[in-house]
């Protein structure tokens, strides 16, 4: 059962992302609807044992990190027990590292506690330093406890400590250049994401998209960027920033996909394993941990998913199609 998960155009794939819930503390435009969310059934969502015996399959097939996701991971009452679990596993690679993606707005009680516990990394949205723009953009009034949240997870040694921001044109690419100063000024490192087709109202236009090449035109009149080289799989081009050590990162899912290097594989709540991010199909997992099935048997269903993963998303191909789920449903 040790076979890595590598399919047809040779990508071997080490970096499982688990969503732990779908439910979210914020309201973000670009990824839910303000009110009306459907969310998923209790009974349907997977169980800490069920993830944990998923996990344990992963590392002997050679996943190497776990990326902890929602909806917002944070609002999973054992989440704490979670990162332990998945810290104690061993696979042929040894440990696996496990990270977070949150809001971070209940950082400040949990930050220490997951350290302990065994997070390795934390990365943190944060699209405006504007409390107006911030509230108008979430629905919620939470920048102060969000800046806390990073604030926490910096006291307790997370790094490097990853910030990441959608950028939107006409909400906040004015932001660019104060988001970046922000992160070098507090030893941070500053991530911009082009926006993608996840939103739940699926209203996304690729010719209203703030570009990459739009975002570092505004940094380099701000900066003095060098790209970094040895890019690997990592999703996030880096520059150093004026001669660094600070550098800042894009990911330019959109118009300079990565997808040729991607080891990447996702786990939603309700147990289904989609092999991108943008994939129409799921390979059902949760009824057949429920059916009773064997370690080999989760681990062929695995490899199935990973065998039919496309070259690349398509987002720019005619008959591109928006996932049904949306983000939040997905996970990161």
């Amino acid at each position: 059962m040790t076979e890595p998960l590598v399919d047809r155009f040779g990508r071997v794939h080490r970096d499982l992302r688990i969503s732990l819930t779908d439910r979210c503390s914020l309201r973000c435009t670009y990824c839910m609807p303000a009110d009306g969310v459907p969310w998923l059934a209790g009974a349907t969502m997977l169980s800490t044992d069920e993830i944990l015996r998923i996990a344990h399959v992963g590392v002997q097939l050679g996943i190497t990190e776990f990326r902890l996701t929602g909806g917002e991971p944070l609002l999973r009452a054992d989440i704490v027990d979670v990162v332990r679990r998945l810290a104690s596993l061993e696979g042929p690679d040894g440990a696996p590292e496990i990270s977070l993606t949150t809001n971070a707005l209940r950082l400040p009680g949990l930050a220490a506690p997951l350290r302990d516990a065994g997070l390795a990394r934390v990365n943190i949205s944060l699209d405006t330093l504007d409390r107006e723009r911030f509230r108008e953009l979430t629905r919620r009034d939470r920048l102060l406890d969000t800046l806390a949240g990073i604030a926490a997870a910096d006291a307790v040694g997370f790094a490097p400590l990853k910030l990441n921001a959608v950028v939107m044109r006409g909400v906040n690419e004015d932001e660019v250049v104060p988001l970046v100063r922000f992160a070098v000024e507090h030893g941070y490192q500053m991530r911009f994401i082009e926006q993608m087709p996840l939103d739940a109202g699926h209203t996304w236009d690729r010719t209203t998209m703030v570009t990459q090449a739009e975002i570092l035109e505004r940094l380099r009149a701000a900066f003095r960027l060098e790209e970094v080289p040895g890019r690997g799989s990592a999703p996030a081009e880096l520059w150093t920033v004026d001669g660094g050590p600070h550098t800042v990162g894009v990911i330019a899912s959109v118009t300079a996909p990565f997808c040729g290097a991607c080891d990447r594989v996702r786990l939603t709540a309700d147990g289904q394993l989609r092999n991108c991010l943008f994939a129409q199909d799921e390979t059902d997992l949760r009824t057949l941990l429920r059916e009773g099935c064997t370690d080999e048997e989760i681990a062929a269903a695995m490899r199935a998913s990973i065998a039919g993963k496309r070259a690349g998303h398509g987002i720019d191909d005619p008959g591109f199609l928006q996932p049904r789920r949306p983000m939040s449903a997905i996970g990161g």
